[in-house]
């Protein structure tokens, strides 16, 4: 376990200056993981994962997405992610350049493809990271990344927090009227973490602040029940799928989840869905994530030809 660099900084797409965070091994990079985050989320939310990855030799590579975090310069940009197609292509964007670049996360020269790039997305991330897996207008990134990691992704409302149809309806149509108009709609700590330390720590952030624009939460709901429904599928070139979810997650749906595998995820040739027993929805940061975080280091290390992952048996269902 060696020392690792955090380094921050800036990307600009599309005339917009995004918060970015990188948590870099000492040495030349094994993988790298791209992370998206959630829904009123930061990357600086995940805790010990990020600077586990990189202590066995994991490059992981953050964001903050238009309208959350770091990000959000004035009030006025608070959930301003734009459409699905400013979302996608953001991400998109920031993978090419960051991970996909020759020279990208280190200052180590080595051949960009030597190093293998994996996705994880959290939440809406999750959500944001399989839509992306799912375009064909994408595949030039799709095709180069090694795996994709979805932790507890959005493709449904678990029972607690499902609005009812007429609220997504009347909310679709307002969104073409009025796309900016905010909403603010803000998700107990117990929902996310059974730990009562996260969960203060989730009350007492700043950057949280619960706020979605129509256009971009009715995006986010589009987007789950097109994965959801079967509309939108797996490219042919996604390789491996790591799916990840609490079978407690008061957020998002386990059973839309689970579906989802069964129908597509386990099709991929390379695919795993572990359930997280009586886990809340934040993996990364429930009692018992140490677990979590190996679970990621080991799938990711075993696919990027590393002695540190083939050593170690993968976790069983």
């Amino acid at each position: 376990m060696g020392d690792i660099n955090i380094v921050e900084g800036t990307f600009e797409v599309d005339g917009v200056n995004l918060h970015t965070k990188s948590w870099l091994p000492s040495g030349p990079p094994k993988a790298k993981l791209v992370a998206v985050h959630g829904f009123s989320d930061h990357i600086d939310r995940y805790y010990e994962l990020f600077p586990s990855l990189a202590r066995r030799g994991i490059a992981v590579l953050g964001f903050d997405q238009r309208g959350w975090g770091k990000s959000v310069r004035r009030p006025a940009d608070r959930g301003r992610t734009g459409p699905t197609a400013t979302v996608l292509a953001d991400l998109a964007a920031f993978i090419r350049e960051k991970a996909l670049s020759p020279s990208s996360s280190s200052s180590h020269s080595s051949p960009a493809d030597a190093v293998p790039v994996f996705v994880l997305g959290h939440s809406m991330g999750g959500g944001e990271v399989l839509a992306l897996a799912s375009t064909p207008a994408f595949d030039d990134v799709v095709s180069r990344i090694r795996g994709w990691i979805l932790e507890a992704p959005f493709l449904g409302f678990a029972p607690a927090v499902q609005p009812n149809r007429l609220t997504i309806v009347s909310g679709r149509l307002a969104a073409r009227v009025v796309p900016n108009f905010t909403l603010v709609r803000p998700v107990p700590p117990e929902h996310l973490c059974r730990d009562p330390a996260v969960q203060e720590s989730l009350a007492a952030d700043p950057l949280l602040h619960y706020t979605g624009t129509l256009e971009g939460l009715s995006g986010m709901i589009d987007r789950a029940e097109a994965l959801a429904s079967g509309r939108l599928k797996l490219r042919p070139r996604v390789r491996a799928v790591f799916l990840a979810h609490g079978t407690a997650d008061m957020v998002t749906s386990y059973d839309r989840v689970r579906e989802w595998w069964e129908r597509q995820g386990k099709k991929v040739e390379d695919g795993k869905f572990k359930p997280y027993e009586g886990w809340a929805h934040q993996l990364h940061a429930d009692p018992g994530k140490e677990e979590f975080y190996q679970d990621v280091g080991d799938w990711i290390l075993e696919r990027a030809g590393s002695d540190d992952g083939r050593s170690r048996p993968e976790s069983k269902l």
